[in-house]
């Protein structure tokens, strides 16, 4: 890990005083390690990632000075996010947003933002746990159905349309049999997923000792590997290496698809979740327990062997040196995180919540038809 300085970091506001739909969020102590807006200025792109624990998006980018931004607003139960054309999918407790750039191509907003987002589309889903988010090849949403064990599209008249689920899952019903989490997709096409067991009862996965985790093939329905502990973020690198996280042993692993043996290449102090690719990078999230103590998870054994406190963090590891070289902290209320996201190109955004008074006020429309004839 790089050293432990935390130069100035610009935290948004993430709630206006008196509009709190769900608890007024407390204030979120932010440092980052003295690298990381140059890191993020070098490889041109900035990052989303949330937290379902507090409710909140969070956009993390670099001010004109050379700062941290991280701009955040509540969404209860933030969960899966995908940056796809200009935009923003994001899963919460029982709906999908999309949200939208408001700002025309060389527009600043505040002089500094260069992304405003702002919800434009609400798909009701109901609380069916939507976990990891991504985009097909039409530009449309698949995500991970976690209640109902599956994989699934939106639907213009149910709640989700599943497309596909599990081999050992024998039907659809709200039961979380399995905790099928993570996806990964090739070419628009559902690729891996991710779940924590193979059970087919209902919050089967819950069992004690830990269940195997398991990597799926999509394509094939074929179980890839049985050897994970708890995993999540199944990603499928340019040069075609499969990676995921070892959440429940605290590891960024290589697997390997055709044998399912995994390669440990980094730990991380903190419970992984969330995971994005860029080049020889993986830009992780790792939160505390949930619990207030890793009992009964090899994680816990890992940390006490390295003298090392767990911590609510984004984490840049190195994937061919093996280790962390930049960091973003969260002390605070902020403790666990889920999803991350690149927003490549992208210097510094923002987004209006849903919750404040500039939600109501931010009215804005094309000025190309502004001049309408009589």
């Amino acid at each position: 890990m790089t050293d432990q300085v935390s130069p100035p970091v610009h935290a948004g506001a993430s709630q206006t005083p008196g509009v709190p739909p769900e608890g007024v969020p407390q204030e979120t102590k932010i440092g980052a390690s003295r690298g990381l807006a140059a890191w993020l200025t070098r490889h041109k792109t900035s990052f989303a990632f949330t937290s379902y624990q507090s409710g909140r998006l969070l956009l993390t980018g670099t001010m004109p000075d050379g700062t941290i931004s991280v701009n955040q607003q509540h969404f209860g139960r933030a969960m899966g996010v995908c940056w796809d054309r200009d935009g923003l999918w994001l899963a919460t407790r029982a709906h999908l947003w999309r949200l939208e750039n408001i700002l025309k191509a060389g527009e600043i907003a505040e002089g500094r933002f260069d992304v405003s987002l702002m919800a434009r589309t609400m798909y009701v889903t109901g609380d069916i746990d939507v976990h990891e988010l991504s985009v097909d090849q039409t530009g449309n949403p698949v995500f991970v159905n976690t209640a109902y064990s599956c994989l699934a599209k939106l639907d213009p008249i149910h709640s989700f349309k599943p497309i596909w689920k599990p081999p050992f899952i024998s039907e659809l019903a709200h039961e979380d049999r399995c905790h099928m989490n993570g996806l990964g997709m090739l070419a628009g096409k559902p690729k891996y997923v991710t779940t924590v067991s193979q059970t087919d009862v209902a919050d089967g996965w819950h069992g004690r000792p830990l269940p195997k985790g398991v990597l799926i093939d999509v394509e094939d329905d074929r179980i890839v590997s049985d050897r994970l502990l708890m995993p999540h973020s199944p990603r499928l690198a340019d040069d075609g290496r499969v990676y995921a996280v070892d959440s429940g042993r605290g590891y960024v692993v290589e697997v390997n698809p055709q044998t399912g043996e995994l390669r440990d290449i980094a730990f991380c102090p903190g419970f992984l979740r969330g995971m994005a690719l860029l080049g020889q990078y993986a830009l992780v999230t790792v939160s505390k327990p949930r619990y207030g103590t890793f009992q009964d998870i090899p994680i816990g054994d890992e940390l006490a062997r390295r003298n090392l406190t767990p911590i609510c963090a984004v984490m840049v590891v190195d994937l061919d040196a093996g280790e962390i070289v930049e960091w973003l902290r969260l002390e605070g209320e902020v403790q666990e995180l889920f999803a991350i996201e690149l927003m490549p190109n992208i210097k510094c955004p923002m987004v209006v919540g849903p919750s404040t008074p500039e939600f109501l006020t931010t009215v804005t429309f094309d000025p190309e038809i502004s001049s309408l004839s009589a």
